[in-house]
């Protein structure tokens, strides 16, 4: 069988909205991966590999991020990047070739929401476990591991946040959000709203980001000879986490999501 052109692909795997999602589109996918994917698709349309077995390695590759960070070096930091990336790219391929092939499941979804939930926490956590020096020569400095599992814990609770409210909309009957819901009654909240979404500094605790942010601090070290910047890097992120899950948590209650 004759594999589908990209342009053949395109009007179907990225329908309208696909690349415009205001909270389901990662800036990466518009700017680069979709485009990437598209090359993948066409090689696993008329094969028998289904959407879940996608999936299923999509969590795989988002989980080898942890102990790919605790290669010592520059060398761990590549890895993690290219772990967080190829879980990025298999995100993208497994819900186009769902469209394509027209296999759509619930546990699709579901395991899609894990394999996130799972990316984020491992960067962060592998992380922590980097700038505890494993590997050094001297004593393993174990706050950094915690600072690093308490990053990943706020960014596990931002995505729980968010989904908890499609679990509390449905339980009480109500049919799912609207973006238009997410903006905050109050105008004081909206503009603190759009402030923080000017700066997104909330992005670094998320996978992609955060792979990269690693990678720029472990170049710095290397040049330092010492664990200086990641650890100022684990810090920062921990107190991001901890008060990004405080401002979201506010602005779902403030706004008219549960409503």
């Amino acid at each position: 069988m004759q594999k589908p052109s990209v342009a053949e692909l395109r009007p179907v795997v990225h329908p309208p909205g696909v690349k415009d999602r205001r909270s389901g589109e990662h800036w990466a996918g518009r700017l680069y991966m979709r485009e990437v994917s598209l090359r993948i698709d066409r090689h696993l349309v008329n094969t028998k590999v289904t959407p879940n077995q996608l999936t299923y390695v999509m969590t795989v590759a988002g989980a080898l991020a942890a102990p790919a960070l605790l290669v010592p070096g520059i060398t761990g930091a590549v890895l993690g990047v290219l772990a967080v990336q190829l879980y990025l790219l298999l995100d993208c391929v497994d819900g186009e070739i769902a469209r394509w092939k027209k296999q759509y499941s619930m546990a699709g979804v579901y395991l899609d929401r894990v394999a996130a939930y799972l990316c984020d926490a491992a960067v962060l956590v592998g992380f922590g476990l980097r700038a505890a020096d494993l590997w050094g020569s001297g004593r393993i400095d174990w706050l950094w591991a915690f600072l690093g599992t308490l990053a990943a814990l706020g960014a596990i609770l931002i995505k729980a946040e968010t989904d908890l409210v499609g679990v509390a909309r449905h339980q009480t009957g109500k049919e799912p959000v609207k973006e238009a819901a997410s903006e905050p009654r109050s105008s004081g909240m909206a503009l603190a709203r759009r402030a923080a979404a000017a700066l997104k500094f909330h992005r670094l605790i998320l996978g992609v980001e955060a792979s990269l942010l690693i990678l720029g601090l472990a170049i710095v070290d290397q040049v330092r000879g010492d664990l200086f910047f990641s650890r100022l890097g684990v810090a920062v992120l921990a107190g991001i986490a901890l008060l990004q899950t405080l401002l979201h948590l506010v602005s779902i209650l403030v706004s008219s999501r549960l409503k």
